[in-house]
């Protein structure tokens, strides 16, 4: 009896098959067709029509970088859409890390809350680290994916990671010249007097991994950080901060010296947060990009959980 022939898969998908992505870019002009599918029978004239159809329905095009299966998805004059003749475009999704920029070079995303930044001792996967190394392993298994800083666990907001070594080491060498702006918002017990101004203190670190202020250069490493309040609603204030120095455990430390501890912050002294979490959120990242040289700016928005106690 004949072998029965197996169905085909989807382009780039074969087990131990690898093969590196081919895509190519069709800037749209001012001529170009208005509908995606129309475009691209145009722009790839040379290919067959069902050849065509199957990149559209295989997830293998994208239109300024968002992937789509839409035929007829409209296009504007600038739009640049891009075909990959290998296989589908990788997407990234997870329910608490949201793919904010990548490149060939870097990747931002914003972190949700109670999410490690990289491994511990005990903790090795399910980190922000490993769930975006998977990610770009996927693409291609050479791929790598470098630290570059660090949130705690139960801060979120903008993280950013490198995806070559030299990424990395310009940015970890040259961080106070690369970072451009890093401003982080609070929810606080009570109000700040004066409600703007700077905290500067040495930080130095106890047996108990805990982090404290002290007065002595000898003993700590120098912490500098800016505030401001935007408003306040009694018994919380929303305040913005931006760090001058980046040290384990700044702002927390600032803001219990301040005598007024982040809401939920029970390490530090604050009491229980009716929204659950420590309300602390990096909300800017600003940066000369690595080796573009390009100024890099993202912003992420004030979680809902901040507007419930402080208000719009």
């Amino acid at each position: 009896m004949p072998r029965r022939k197996s169905l085909s898969a989807k382009p780039g998908t074969q087990p131990g098959v690898f093969r590196p992505d081919n895509i190519i870019g069709f800037p749209v002009t001012e001529a170009s067709p208005a509908k995606l599918l129309e475009f691209l029978f145009e722009a790839m004239n040379q290919a067959k029509r069902t050849t065509v159809k199957d990149y559209l329905k295989h997830h293998q095009v994208r239109i300024n970088g968002n992937v789509t299966t839409r035929f007829d998805a409209d296009l504007k004059p600038g739009d640049l859409v891009e075909v990959n003749t290998t296989r589908e475009f990788q997407t990234f999704s997870h329910p608490r890390l949201k793919l904010v920029y990548e490149d060939d070079d870097i990747i931002v995303a914003d972190k949700g809350y109670g999410l490690l930044s990289m491994g511990t001792d005990k903790v090795k996967e399910g980190t922000a680290y490993s769930i975006l190394r998977e990610y770009v392993k996927r693409k291609d298994p050479r791929n790598k994916l470098f630290i570059v800083h660090r949130l705690d666990r139960d801060t979120t907001g903008l993280i950013m990671f490198a995806k070559s070594m030299e990424a990395k080491e310009t940015m970890q060498h040259n961080w106070n010249n690369m970072v451009l702006e890093r401003r982080y918002v609070a929810v606080v017990e009570g109000a700040l007097e004066p409600a703007e101004g700077e905290i500067r203190s040495y930080l130095a670190e106890n047996s108990a991994h805990e982090v404290y202020s002290t007065t002595k250069p000898g003993e700590g490493q120098l912490a500098v950080t800016y505030y401001k309040t935007l408003r306040t609603r009694a018994p919380y204030s929303l305040v913005e901060l931006q760090l001058a120095t980046g040290r384990k455990n700044q702002i927390r430390v600032h803001m219990k010296d301040a005598g007024h501890p982040i809401s939920g912050d029970h390490r530090y002294g604050a009491k229980p947060s009716p929204i659950h979490r420590l309300c602390l959120h990096a909300a800017t990242l600003r940066f000369v990009h690595p080796i573009t040289r390009r100024d890099m700016n993202f912003t992420s928005p004030l979680p809902a959980g901040f507007i419930r106690l402080v208000g719009k």
